[in-house]
């Protein structure tokens, strides 16, 4: 660049005077230091050798305010501008915010994701609120109505607060995430409005064009060049306040933002010394605007050696050394680096000066730019190992691991995870035990007092290692050393650290604990709790499914937690909680050890072959004491066995039971499928319904109804109770009718012109009423004289009324509509839908229906504009199990409504399409149930928006679980080709039945789809299966559900996806198919010659999808012939046992654990020493382990070969540095000897002293640059490296970026500086 500074170069004033008069740092004023200046505020210079910004900026007074807005001095806006007042009347267009929290590249606006995460934390809040007041609602309608009068005023006040905020922010949830969807394109074609009112030049220099030239600046500003062009210039000018160049830069940068090329094509001379001028500024906010335009006209690893050309690389580092108050440079600074990583081969560009300087930021505890300091080496520890090891930035990253101070430590664990895959990479990990320190806050009882938070990052950190593969073989060293000192550390008496020990547990096993945990761990009974029905009911419906379901998925969530609980048996699991439970003297503690050691048999006995759980089943143990009547233990013995037992009994009760007793529940489902369809009705109500009179009237006048006609004062409880059991009966129904008021008194109370139900609020207790009203509609209907009754009642006629006041045609209208939006959504008057979807389950109840005409006005109500939300309280209600015209209703929803109406239609369908109605007159139910419903989501296929045709498809895909249906779906004979890759798991699903493989061969699907799979996608399956696993094994936070987030897919992570071969080889004619391609062969091929491939990374990917490619087809019965006639097992166990890529095991793990699935596979697993998993039938649960842990975990440690071991870059064979002055040398000397903790203080000094006789020395280009060497080959800490820097004067740094002349220093020692500082 010297041809830019000579005396007849075309250079500004401004780029000239930069630095002219430069002094050292040590000569300053007090209070002063290199960069001082906080704010925007300039302070005065006069009496000091001091200059403003190019010497020539025009500054206030001493004290002067840049903000007359009245902001305090030295605040700057969010794009990094003082904030003053507008020079024109014209409002200015604010460009290029920048704000100081912007870590991670994202200028501008909060991105979207922010905004959503927002959104969800505000929901969770009010969802929170809602339910706290809806508990203290209910706790308060148990008392006295006038006692809490005024409190319950209250509650339901801020009750239908919270609903309406919950509204508007799902509402606005929505609109993000829709407009997150929607791609970004400019509002405008030019950016002339966008810079509006911010001059390119200087006012002071009264160079604004005339009003004639404004209509041609306006043309040509349409030009993005010229408009750069202009700002460039604007930068060239002299004399403009700081903010007025940072000003220039944001308009800079929002002109990269919108003409993405533009940076191709900048001339960079001239571009890269605007960029030099500005980084070589006083100011710390025009060098962080310098930083920040130089990110983002970064194009490609050309233009980063361009810019690498402009001698940056010694402006970051000095930039990085300043101290905290000048952060918003050494932010930008860092970003500026950071922006490489984003760049092919960018990495390449970062010297190990720059990451040693990171590094020693890393390891500066009090630096706020710390955390993001560490996450920038280990992310150019992914991507370049052996830079960041030469620089030796290992350490403060397994130091950040073992502190508990960074508030990620699992982002941190995995890229030493993603390490340990390849024996290249775990050769840069020269101890192997890096991971191994996050055991110490467990196993050292010492440093666990006082350092709560600590631990809990521990064990998050232990969680995310226990979940992956490497981590998994890293704990497994030494015999599972590590794990063994985990579970002994329960012995220690520390309350938190067993608490968190035993959470862990919880966590790494997946045990979800049942929603009466915390009951339970209070000390409550086990009998007392009465959610254990409702969890009957909802268990016993998922178990049901996955017998009836053909095509259940494989869960390898399940069969690594299987995996780990061996592991942890092994080491001695069981008896640690056993001890646990019997040395702690904390009850809650002890309860919630005998919970997990309760849930671990249980998962034992479903996860675990035979011979791994029957050992542990009957708690040795713990049964041994208890025999001998030990008068100190057997007790406690025997009180742990009761209650293990009891929990136990009570998760049967609620339906969690062990895979034993599932099988013999399904065995016998069939049988009680003919009982009655309330079997477990109680005794009380089949009496009730026989109850003699008096006993029946004496219950009507305990209900109050008959008292009075406060409906607050009756006892609902008693009134549903009574509807359920003795009004079923219709003697005592008609008695209730004609012989008292009970029921006119009842049904009064839901007409809605009587405004008792129709007014009250909509809260979670006064839904009983709703439940109520549903009850007694449908006993009217069971009996003939409550037909006649419901029929000529006021109830039907006036609810008429009220739905036609939304129907144009009627004429009808009211001044407040009863079913209002504040209505609908504040009172109980969407509850009358829920009475009409009763009235729809029946036949009568249609025809009555039908005689009010509501059947028209609820076609009339799928046209009204914005009224979604009576829309969809409709739909939700309505019962469209009878055939009707119901179904053309929502047909019509379907089909003609907006858009989120039929999203909202088309996930409402999956109730019918997926549902099994109960058998009746035992007979078994047919699939013609459903098959209205599956026809209309074959319609749904073909809608334009793309969101409801995915709905379709996935609730399909759910449908064809079961054969019949899948078949009708067959038959529906769906055309999927516009849909592309949404239908293809459909599509899929067709070939499993001989009928669906006909169907798709006579399109020619089958063929094409075979050649796609074989030449690519089964390559593109490995990335799905490891994306899918890694998703569910990463704990996230759990997120509030909102109607935008609601997913039907069947397919939930940690599954194994739909393969095509597996789905080709459920029938005979895919299985000869599969024969005659021969692809099957050339899977095992690669296997065989392959499979002790370690380095290359396709080679590796061809090996991992060659093998889900088999064992997909060896899961299947069919498909278990090809097995043996390839004789491929003995190859994938090898793999698994012996292969050195971490991830190349635990694939050939899964895959053995599909092969186990049929019968076939698993007795030639069998054959291999492999157990697996059985229920009580003998069906395989596809969960197999090894004869021994020790050789599926077990690597063998070899050293790592010269090729494979970490070389130091060509720079670093020099370790020492030297100088033919012997004043320099000893500069130098004492340079090195400040790395030295001892030699620190007597260096320092010796340097000082050296300043002060021999000030010219720290003039010197090349001393400054050997010290800069001697800065890159070593490490020193973050205040060494600022002290030793700011012994140099100022002006060197400008010397150097704008390669000035040296002088006499240009000999062969400065030039062969520079030739090593340039490498």
């Amino acid at each position: 660049m010297s041809h830019y500074n000579g005396p007849g170069a075309s250079v500004t004033p401004t780029q000239n005077n930069i630095f002219r008069h430069g002094r050292s740092l040590s000569h300053q004023g007090p209070g002063e230091t290199y960069g001082s200046r906080e704010g925007l505020q300039a302070p005065s210079r006069e009496g000091q050798d001091g200059r403003s910004f190019a010497n020539a900026l025009a500054f206030g007074p001493r004290g002067a305010s840049l903000a007359p807005s009245g902001q305090p001095p030295g605040s700057f806006s969010s794009d990094l501008k003082t904030v003053t007042l507008p020079r024109v009347g014209t409002p200015k267009v604010d460009l290029g915010s920048f704000t100081t929290s912007d870590y991670f590249g994202a200028d501008g606006a909060i991105s979207s994701e922010q905004r959503q995460l927002d959104l969800r934390d505000k929901i969770n809040k009010e969802t929170k609120i809602k339910i706290g007041s809806e508990n203290l609602l209910e706790a308060l309608i148990s008392k006295n109505a006038k006692q809490t009068r005024d409190q319950r005023h209250r509650v339901e006040t801020e009750l239908t607060s919270s609903n309406r905020k919950l509204l508007e922010l799902n509402s606005q949830l929505e609109d993000e995430i829709e407009r997150s969807k929607r791609p970004t394109t400019p509002s405008r074609d030019r950016l002339s409005g966008l810079f509006q009112g911010s001059p390119l030049k200087s006012p002071a220099r009264d160079e604004r064009p005339s009003q004639g030239q404004f209509s041609s600046i306006e043309q040509e500003s349409e030009s993005p060049t010229y408009i750069l062009a202009e700002i460039l210039q604007a930068l060239e000018v002299e004399g403009m306040q700081p903010d007025c160049y940072v000003e220039r830069a944001n308009d800079l940068v929002e002109l990269f933002k919108r003409y993405p090329t533009l940076k191709y094509d900048l001339a960079w001379p001239i571009f890269g010394l605007r960029v030099q001028t500005m980084l070589l500024s006083e100011s710390r906010e025009v060098v962080a605007a310098g930083y920040r335009v130089t990110r983002h006209a970064i194009a490609d690893r050309k233009s980063l050696k361009t810019i690498r050309g402009l001698n940056t690389d010694v402006l970051v580092i000095l930039s990085l050394i300043k101290e905290s108050k000048a952060n918003i440079e050494r932010e930008q600074a860092l970003k500026f680096i950071r922006a490489f990583l984003d760049v092919k081969d960018g990495v390449q560009e970062i010297s190990n000066a720059i990451v040693r300087t990171i590094i020693s930021v890393a390891e500066h505890h009090d630096d706020r730019l710390r955390n993001i300091a560490l996450l920038t080496i280990s992310e150019i520890l992914v991507r370049d190992p052996a830079l960041v090891v030469t620089a030796g930035g290992i350490a403060p990253l397994t130091d950040s691991l073992v502190e508990g101070t960074y508030h990620g430590p699992e982002s941190l664990a995995m890229i030493f995870l993603h390490l340990l895959d390849k024996p290249q990479q775990r050769s840069y990990l020269t101890s192997g035990y890096e991971l191994e320190s996050a055991f110490t806050p467990f196993t050292d009882p010492l440093i666990v007092h006082g350092h709560e938070d600590k631990l809990k990052s521990s064990a998050r950190l232990l969680a995310a290692i226990l979940k992956t593969w490497p981590g998994l073989f890293t704990v497994a060293r030494k015999d599972f050393l590590a794990i063994r000192s985990l579970l002994q550390s329960l012995q220690y008496p520390v309350p938190l650290a067993r608490d968190l020990t035993l959470d862990l547990l919880f966590d790494v096993l997946h045990i979800q604990p049942p929603s009466w945990t915390s009951s339970f761990l209070a000390g409550r009974r086990l009998t007392t709790y009465g959610r254990v029905a409702n969890l009957k009911a909802d268990s016993t419906e998922v178990h049901f499914k996955a017998d009836n379901e053909e095509g259940s998925s494989f869960s390898l969530m399940d069969h690594f937690t299987a995996l780990l609980l061996a592991v942890l048996m092994q080491c001695g699991l069981v008896g640690a909680l056993s001890d646990l439970i019997e040395d702690t003297k904390d009850s809650m503690l002890r309860r919630k050890g005998t919970l997990l050691l309760g849930e671990i048999l249980k998962v034992a006995d479903h996860f675990l072959p035979a011979s791994a759980s029957a050992t542990v089943q009957p708690l040795p143990a713990l049964l041994e004491e208890s025999a001998q009547g030990n008068v100190e233990d057997g007790p406690m013995a025997t009180g742990m066995i009761y209650q293990i037992d009891s929990v136990n009994r009570t998760l049967q009760r609620s339906g969690l039971a062990s895979k034993t007793q599932q099988s013999l529940s399904s065995v016998t489902r069939q049988s009680d499928s003919n009982r009655s369809s309330r079997p477990t009705e109680s005794a009380k109500n089949k009496l009730s319904l026989e109850m003699d009179e008096i006993h029946f009237r004496s219950l009507l006048l305990e209900t109050q109804v008959l008292t009075t006609a406060n409906y607050l004062k009756w006892k609902w409880d008693l009134i549903n109770d009574l509807i359920e059991g003795p009004l079923l009966n219709p003697k005592r129904l008609e008695e209730s009718i004609k012989a008292s008021k009970f029921m006119k008194r009842l049904i009064g109370f839901y007409r809605p012109f009587k405004y008792k139900f129709s007014e009250a609020r909509n809260t979670k207790p006064n839904q009983r009423y709703v439940r109520t009203g549903c009850a007694l509609i449908k006993a009217l209907l069971q009996n003939p004289e409550g037909i006649a009754y419901l029929t000529e009642s006021k109830l039907l006629r006036q609810l008429a009324e009220c739905l036609a006041q939304l129907d144009r045609m009627s004429g009808l209208t009211a001044a407040s509509p009863l079913f209002s939006p504040y209505r609908v959504s504040e009172t109980l008057t969407g509850g009358y839908f829920a009475l009409l979807g009763a009235l729809s389950s029946d036949p009568k109840g249609l025809q009555m229906i039908e005689r009010w005409r509501m059947i028209n006005m609820f076609y009339h109500i799928m046209e009204l504009d914005g009224r979604d939300d009576l829309i969809r309280v409709l739909l939700s209600n309505m019962d469209f199990s009878l055939d009707s015209h119901l179904r053309v209703m929502l047909s019509k929803a379907l089909t003609a409504c907006p858009k989120n109406i039929r999203i909202y239609s088309t996930r409402f369908l999956r109730k019918y399409a997926t549902s099994t109605p109960p058998a009746k007159g035992g007979q078994t139910s047919s699939p013609g149930s459903c098959e209205w419903a599956i026809r209309l989501l074959v319609t749904q296929l073909y809608d334009p928006e793309v969101q409801v045709s995915e709905i379709a498809v996935q609730i399909l895909e759910e449908v064809c679980n079961r054969k019949a249906q899948l078949e009708y779906v067959v038959r529906c004979r769906p055309a999927l080709d516009h849909l592309g890759a949404i239908g293809a798991p459909l599509l899929l699903r067709f070939l499993s039945t001989s009928l669906g493989y006909q169907y798709l061969d006579g399109l020619d699907y089958i063929t094409q789809e075979m050649d796609d799979w074989f030449l690519g996608r089964n390559d593109s399956y490995v990335t799905l299966v490891e994306a899918s696993l890694s998703r569910a094994l990463t704990v996230l936070p759990e997120l509030p559900k909102s109607s935008a987030d609601e997913n039907m897919r069947s397919r939930e992570y940690g599954t194994v996806p739909p393969h095509f071969y597996r789905e080709l080889t459920r029938t005979v004619e895919g299985c000869r198919l599969l024969r005659d391609s021969g692809h099957f062969g050339a899977f095992a091929a690669n296997i065989r010659d392959s499979w002790s491939e370690r380095e290359d990374p396709e080679t590796i990917l061809k090996v991992k999808g060659s093998l889900w490619a088999v064992g997909n087809v060896g899961s299947m019965e069919l498909g278990a012939p090809f097995l043996e006639e390839t004789d491929v097992i003995e190859w994938i166990v090898m793999i698994a046992t012996s292969s050195e890529v971490v991830t190349m095991r635990g694939t050939a793990f899964f895959v053995l654990g599909l092969i186990s699935r049929s019968l076939h596979g698993m007795e030639i697993l069998s054959e291999h020493g492999w157990h697996a998993a059985t229920d009580h039938l003998g069906r395989s649960l596809g969960y197999c382990l090894p004869p021994n842990l020790e050789d599926l975990l077990t690597m063998d440690s070899q050293e790592a070969s010269d090729s494979l071991k970490p070389k130091p870059p060509p720079t670093m064979k020099r370790s020492l540095v030297i100088d033919d002055d012997p004043i320099r040398a000893r500069i130098l000397a004492l340079a090195s000897d400040l790395g030295n903790t001892v030699l620190t203080k007597r260096a320092a000094g010796d340097l000082f002293s050296i300043k002060s006789k021999s000030p010219e020395q720290f003039n010197s280009v090349v001393l400054f640059r050997n010290i800069m060497l001697i800065l890159e080959r070593h490490n020193f800490r973050l205040p060494v490296r600022r002290f030793v820097v700011d012994l140099f004067d100022k002006s060197i740094l400008r010397r150097i970026v704008l390669e000035d002349d040296y002088g006499n220093e240009s000999d062969t020692q400065s030039s062969e500086a520079r030739r090593v500082w340039a490498g």
